[in-house]
């Protein structure tokens, strides 16, 4: 089984509870879901990390693991599920993002929605007002965009490795069971 390939990549709880450096939040990482290997847990990571992944900047990765040791999934699952987000796909799930969020807002979602910034016949007294209303108009289907688009994402996530877990545990137990002597 898959798992017990990771399992020996994993930290024992001895380890965990023994750290200098985590031994200070206590608790909150004691949790066993935080890093047994079993299916819900596992879902439950990838979900929080696909999640974490479209946040912007570099708070990614703390916030996948907030978010586990919050929903008690596992931890580093949910921490290296967020690089799926990287300088080469980051600009395409923005885009992404943007159209959902257009979608959902009720505009068209295609490039003629982005409006080009003009000075041009403004005031000083009414070029301030004009930019903040231009970038009010790209912000809101982005931002409406970015958080329907992370929870797509992990409700797809969570639901095709859950998925996946047992139709893998399922064909297992058809293997076992074919190899039985009658």
């Amino acid at each position: 089984m898959p798992r017990k390939h990771f399992r020996k990549y994993l930290p024992s709880h001895e380890s965990i509870t023994g750290n200098r450096f985590i031994a200070c939040f206590g608790p909150w990482l004691r949790h066993h879901n935080l890093w047994h290997l079993h299916r819900r847990s596992v879902a439950g990571g990838v979900a929080v990390g696909l999640f974490a992944g479209l946040i912007p900047g570099p708070l990614q990765i703390l916030t996948g693991v907030l978010l586990s040791i919050l929903f008690r999934v596992n931890l580093p699952v949910a921490a290296i599920t967020t690089v799926y987000t990287n300088p080469l796909t980051i600009v395409p799930l923005y885009i992404l993002a943007y159209q959902y969020g257009s979608l959902v807002t009720g505009g068209n979602g295609g490039a003629a929605a982005i409006s080009t910034f003009s000075t041009e016949g403004l005031s000083w007294s009414q070029w301030l007002p004009a930019l903040i209303d231009w970038m009010a108009s790209l912000g809101k289907p982005l931002a409406i965009g970015l958080p329907l688009l992370a929870l797509t994402l992990a409700a797809i996530g969570y639901l095709l490795v859950d998925t996946a877990w047992k139709l893998y545990v399922r064909l297992a137990w058809q293997k076992r069971c074919q190899r039985k002597p009658s």
